[in-house]
């Protein structure tokens, strides 16, 4: 079990001088999914994701020495350049369950300003780059004023083990193009904790991978991911779906490293599905898919039947559809997107994304 908690890290409030830190850190699409979860944000079953380039968080995060002699914590949070209580109270609920693993919290003053690249509870994992952004932020004040996590595969775990505590996904995004999170046989490395970079073993194929957001609705969903999680509990099929998804994320790290295009591309579709069926069969069941949704499936399935070309979908919690293929095939897809599919997304929003890098830190925003 990590242990991450340092009553040490308290420092004098006369060497605390007003700063900001910010990151720009992406979202990430999973391809095996993670749905159901137990303890303090555990999952499951493993999951293995596509860190973005074009979807993500711009978050600036501004601290200063304790106005106050109040034990309450004092958060100012701004979403979009205004003043967003439930997105604060969120975030603020977030960092008084991690005093422990960062006293210097306590010590604080902060003021968080974020924007996204995308619409926010919509389906595109906006808690997990919101919640990774600000781990990361957090992990960076450790690093500047008490010189630890100078190591970089230190910092990234203790990041990622922080951004889990905020929304499970979240640790996912703090590596680049693509990372595991939960603990299998099929990965020595990988942990319930945090997630682990998967990239070494990576065919060079997946490294350069297309994933074309199409926005079928940018309508807040009914059911938050957490709510449909806690619905996992009471599913009939919850233990079958867990054994599912352990076998196919065996499978689908050996079609990962050979290559396989049409493997990994059935096994994001029925993952899709998948998730979306549990959902459907929860004891208070729901829907998140909308009318274009399946329309823009059938699209998609009616042009691989034809071309016999490797485009394939798959589906987050939420109703948008993630076109996945190769760079190779990217000016046939193009043009059937813009052409065939784009007039079915609300209001011609679709957003041309790809694999990524990971997170940056900047040195400033206009956010």
């Amino acid at each position: 079990m990590a242990n991450f908690i340092n009553p040490a890290l308290t420092i004098s409030p006369d060497k605390i001088s007003s700063e900001k830190i910010s990151w720009q850190t992406p979202s990430n699409i999973a391809i095996i999914k993670y749905w159901g979860k137990h303890g303090r944000q555990l999952p499951r079953n493993p999951s293995i994701s596509f860190t973005l380039n074009n979807a993500f968080t711009k978050t600036e995060l501004t601290y200063q020495s304790k106005q106050s002699k109040s034990d309450a914590l004092n958060l100012d949070f701004y979403f979009e350049g205004k003043s967003n209580p439930a997105f604060g109270a969120k975030s603020k609920k977030f960092l008084e369950s991690i005093t422990d693993i960062f006293p210097f919290i306590n010590q604080m003053d902060f003021t968080i300003q974020t924007d996204n690249s995308f619409p926010h509870s919509s389906g595109i994992a906006s808690s997990a780059s919101g919640m990774a952004a600000i781990a990361l932020c957090l992990c960076t004040i450790e690093r500047n004023l008490f010189g630890t996590l100078k190591d970089e595969n230190e910092f990234r775990q203790k990041a990622s083990y922080v951004a889990r505590l905020g929304s499970g996904s979240a640790c996912r995004s703090v590596y680049p193009t693509m990372a595991i999170w939960g603990q299998t046989a099929a990965h020595e490395m990988a942990s319930d904790e945090y997630a682990v970079p998967f990239i070494e073993k990576l065919h060079p194929v997946f490294k350069t991978y297309h994933d074309s957001i199409l926005i079928a609705s940018r309508g807040e969903k009914k059911v938050s991911s957490t709510a449909g999680h806690a619905l996992m509990d009471g599913n009939i099929f919850a233990q079958n779906r867990y054994d599912q998804a352990n076998q196919r994320f065996n499978d689908l790290l050996d079609i990962l490293k050979a290559g396989d295009l049409d493997a990994f591309g059935k096994i994001a579709e029925n993952e899709a599905l998948t998730l979306h069926a549990l959902m459907m069969t929860a004891d208070a069941s729901y829907i998140l898919m909308r009318p274009a949704t399946l329309s823009l499936i059938e699209k998609v399935q009616n042009y691989r039947a034809d071309t016999k070309q490797p485009l394939y979908f798959t589906l987050d919690a939420g109703p948008n559809l993630h076109l996945l293929y190769p760079d190779e095939i990217r000016k046939d897809v193009k043009p059937f997107i813009e052409q065939e599919l784009v007039p079915l997304c609300e209001n011609g929003e679709w957003i041309d994304d790809c694999v990524g890098g990971g997170p940056e830190e900047r040195s400033s925003f206009d956010v």
